[in-house]
């Protein structure tokens, strides 16, 4: 895919990660649909988008609402006349131990709710967007590209039952959609970061953090810059598709 022009939706694109794919397609001639339910985040990244010469704008949305994710999709036809990548990145933690206990005591459980939350964000969100992504796409018959953007998580991390079981749904959910999409011309493929210096790791303790970061043979955190390449590799090179990337400096070999 040539990016030039194209228009580039993209979930969670008010900061982290979603702002530095944002601003990498940006830099690549490609038109930006940020995504995302903080209003002022939106607009800083549509403004750094903008100054590199392309146009960008915000749409206040909340993946988990079937009705907002219609209504922001449907605006980004609109508004642009197209829709080429759909990037779904919008993801929460809530971090705790399945059970947590001490000389045969239960001290704590993982709530429902925290399950919840997290299933409906980084599963169910990512299921609505794309299947309203794919639906304009196909109706535009244009073709396009959805990248789901899963975790090394998905193999199963010590603390994250619910973000395991959710990014280990995103990774099959991005084969299944190649299978079933390529016959309209789009294509499906993930990233599964390793430890990034996101927000989201930012909330970590410094101990765990420094812990995780020694367990890198790189010995160092993923820089956001180079997840958004690899999601720009993917747009770019056509015969990648139903493939999950890592890109984790060597934590799983």
């Amino acid at each position: 895919m040539q990016l030039s022009n194209k228009v580039v939706a993209i979930t969670g694109g008010g900061r982290g990660l979603g702002r530095a794919m944002a601003m990498a397609f940006a830099a690549e001639g490609a038109q930006i649909a940020a995504l995302d339910i903080n209003a002022v985040d939106l607009a800083e990244t549509c403004a750094q988008c903008t100054a590199l010469g392309v146009r960008a704008a915000p749409y206040r949305t909340d993946v988990v609402d079937e009705s907002q994710v219609i209504a922001s999709l449907d605006a980004v036809v609109s508004d642009f006349g197209r829709l080429d990548v759909l990037i779904n990145n919008a993801g929460i933690t809530r971090d705790g131990l399945l059970v947590k206990a001490k000389d045969g005591e239960v001290l704590s459980k993982m709530s429902l709710a925290q399950w919840n939350a997290v299933l409906n964000v980084n599963l169910t969100g990512v299921f609505l967007c794309a299947r309203e992504a794919a639906d304009r796409m196909i109706r535009l018959g244009n073709g396009g590209l959805i990248i789901n953007i899963s975790s090394i998580s998905r193999e199963g991390n010590a603390g994250q039952s619910n973000y395991s079981a959710a990014k280990a749904g995103v990774a099959a959910m991005t084969v299944v959609w190649a299978k079933e999409l390529a016959r309209h011309g789009i294509r499906s493929a993930a990233i599964a970061p390793g430890f990034c210096a996101t927000d989201i790791l930012a909330a970590m303790k410094p101990e765990l953090v420094a812990k995780v970061t020694e367990a890198v043979p790189l010995r160092r955190l993923g820089d956001p810059a180079e997840i958004a390449s690899t999601a720009v590799y993917i747009a770019e090179n056509d015969f990648v598709n139903g493939r999950v990337i890592e890109v984790d400096g060597g934590l799983r070999v």
